[in-house]
């Protein structure tokens, strides 16, 4: 496993998404893990982290 699944697996296990359990999170497969991290954060896009981001807005 990657050292940044593990991060992502830790996160999860610390504060789970709704409807899911710690154990949940520890039992997933690599992929799952990571398929839903892309998918809770797939609004993230224009985050502060994104260069950029700030100032850019399509009206």
């Amino acid at each position: 496993m990657s050292k940044h699944s593990d991060e992502i697996r830790n996160k999860y296990i610390k504060n789970p998404p709704e409807g899911m359990t710690a154990d949940d999170i520890r039992h997933m497969g690599e992929d799952d893990l990571l398929d839903m991290d892309y998918f809770l954060n797939e609004d993230d896009v224009f985050d502060e982290d994104f260069p950029g981001a700030e100032g850019f807005y399509i009206f």
